[in-house]
This record gives structure tokens, sequence and C-alpha cells, in this order.
């Protein structure tokens, strides 16, 4: 699947907006693989992105799917009253803060109809059941883990591959299920550790992700036991990235810690301190997606405003040493800096 990659680097889905058909087909083309983003869309929608990557492309690439979870118990009201006053400073209603499973179904018929090569999932595993409707319809099934037990599950329900995420990444964990009193919704691995620790457990590939945004960084997770590196921060500044641009000027300018907020989704994502993120916090109640559904059309007002103080500046750690430019350009310094790495190792013979 990902073992015969001319570069072992894999574009991460980035839902919301950054990661494109175009990005996918570029990655893809200098010799990596890509993911689609179906989180949040429609299934028109996808339907559409797929087919515009295929045209865009001959190669295989793959699609990510929002594996959903149960409503919310937590207490909305404070929170909501929070985000009138962000949305009355732009004109703009609050969202409902509602359920809803994210169009899974409706998206599983997608990527079956599309018969997409590989199919990840996010925030938990498919059903058996699924998992056995896509292997019959020729798919690889990839499961995001962020912790051993969460590794257990996904080899239990049939996946075929794993992408093994440190809590260094950027945006959403990929967290099964959100602990509300701890921090960062659940025990935290980083990406070496918890690679090592799952290739303990099963032979399954393994793809790392996490804070990787140097060719060392790959070579790292290679040297680990990792098969690719799936890399999104690394991308954002990409030419052919949808990132908005008070996004991209906010990581160009730097000096901004990174922290996990529930604060915009109602689950902890890793984002650039903000406003939002240092005074909403504390007391943001886990409840994904009802949280996600009420700041939506707040979150897109500032960024139509060029207002980065309350948007979901989604990042990881190491953001500030990733680069900008053609796709093609960043996976070419990549590999430069991948090989340099190689070469270095080579004290250990």
């Amino acid at each position: 699947m990902f073992e015969d990659l001319r570069f072992p680097v894999i574009a991460a889905p980035m839902a919301g907006g950054p990661t494109t058909p175009e990005l996918v087909a570029a990655v893809t083309a200098a010799g990596g693989f890509g993911f689609l983003a179906g989180g949040y869309l429609s299934a028109d929608t996808l339907s559409d992105r797929i087919a515009k990557t295929a045209e865009l492309t001959g190669e295989p690439f793959g699609v990510n799917l929002f594996v959903p979870g149960g409503a919310a118990e937590a207490d909305l009201g404070a929170h909501i009253e929070r985000w009138r006053a962000e949305a009355e400073r732009h004109g703009v209603e609050p969202g409902e803060p509602r359920w809803d499973d994210d169009a899974y179904a409706a998206k599983l018929d997608v990527v079956l109809e599309r018969k997409v090569p590989v199919v990840s999932f996010t925030f938990g595993t498919p059903s058996p059941e699924d998992v056995e409707r896509l292997h019959a319809n020729g798919s690889s099934v990839v499961v995001t883990v962020t912790g051993p037990a969460e590794a257990d599950q996904a080899v239990a329900v049939g996946a075929d591959a794993l992408v093994v995420q440190g809590f260094e990444a950027g945006a959403h964990r990929g967290l099964f299920a959100d602990e509300p009193g701890a921090e960062g919704g659940g025990a935290q691995y980083g990406v070496l550790s918890l690679l090592r620790l799952v290739s303990a457990r099963t032979a399954l590939p393994l793809v790392a992700t996490g804070g990787l945004v140097h060719g060392a960084d790959i070579a790292a997770v290679l040297a680990a036991g990792a098969v690719a590196a799936q890399l999104g921060t690394a991308f954002l500044r990409a030419d052919e990235a949808g990132t908005q641009p008070a996004h991209r000027q906010a990581l160009a300018d730097g000096g901004r810690p990174t922290a996990f907020t529930r604060a915009f989704s109602g689950r902890p994502a890793r984002s650039l301190v903000n406003r939002v993120v240092a005074d909403f916090s504390a007391t943001a109640p886990s409840a994904y997606p009802e949280v996600n559904n009420l700041t939506k059309p707040i979150r897109a007002a500032a960024g139509k405003a060029g207002d980065p103080e309350i948007m979901s500046l989604y990042a990881g750690q190491t953001y500030e040493l990733a680069g900008s430019g053609p796709a093609a350009s960043i996976v070419e310094r990549l590999q430069t800096e991948a090989r340099e790495a190689a070469t270095r190792l080579s004290r250990l013979r």
C-alpha cells in the first residue's frame, strides 16, 4: 500500500479547507501519496472532489472519513453565550449546536462507488461490516490511533494499516473517546514512543504522524519502524493548499505557541494560541460536533475578515520550521533532507 512509494511521504487529510485535489495530486506526482479530507463535506461534494482529484492524477490516492460518536452530554450554555458575542462582532448568527453524523453512511457509499483504493478513518474504527464491504470492493482500510489500546481495537476490526498519531500533531487528535477532564482528551504519546509501543503489538504497516516537517523527521520515523510519514503542517503553506490567508500569515509570522483546545470544535485540537484559545479553552466543553457546528459560521466570517484571533489556526508543534512554495518543491526539500539524515546514520555501521 505505502511500501512501494517512490518517497515515503503522505499528505495528511486536513479537513476544513487546507487539503485540495490540487495538493493531493501534486504530492502524488512528486512520488508521495495524498489523502483527501472527507470531514465536514456533503457526500456530493466529496464525490466531486474525488472526481476532480482523479482528473488531476492517474495515481492512487486516499480519502479520510470521520467516524461519528454519540451526542454530547455536556452543558453548552456558557460556551454558546461566549461565541454569541463573537458572532455579533462579525455580524453573523451562531450555528445551531446540534449533533450530526457528518453524513458518514452516505460518504462511505461514495468511496465504495468511486472505488477509492485507500480509505482512512479518524475518531474511531469503522464497523467490521464496513471493513468487509471496503475489502470486498478492493479498498484498503487505515485507522488513525493515538494509543496502544486504540491500535488493538483497529487491529480487531480488520484494519490493513495504522496511522500512529503523536501528540505533536496539529489539528484534532484522532482519539476514539475524548476524556473531558484530561488535557488533550487522554493519554499523550510522542510519535516515536507510540511507534515503538504499537509496533510491539502488531505487524501491521505503521504510518507515523505528528510534528513532522523536516526530512530528518521522516528518516527518524522510518528508522523507528514506520513505512511512511504523514505530514500535514508541512503542507499548510503549499501553493496548492486551501489554507486561508490569515492562517497562512500567522504560520509565516511564527512566534505563537501551540496548545490543545476544545474551544472551536468540542474536541481536543492543537492550534496556534490566539484570543479564543487563551480565553475560552479552560471552560470549553467536550461536545463534538455540537461546538463545531456552533462556531463554524463565526470562524468562516473571521476568515473572510482576516481576523486570526477567533479562527482555528490548527498547526503542529513544529510549524515554524515548515516552508512554503509549490508542493513539489516541498517534497523535493524533504527528500534532500531525508537523504542527508540517512547519510548521518552511516556512523552506526
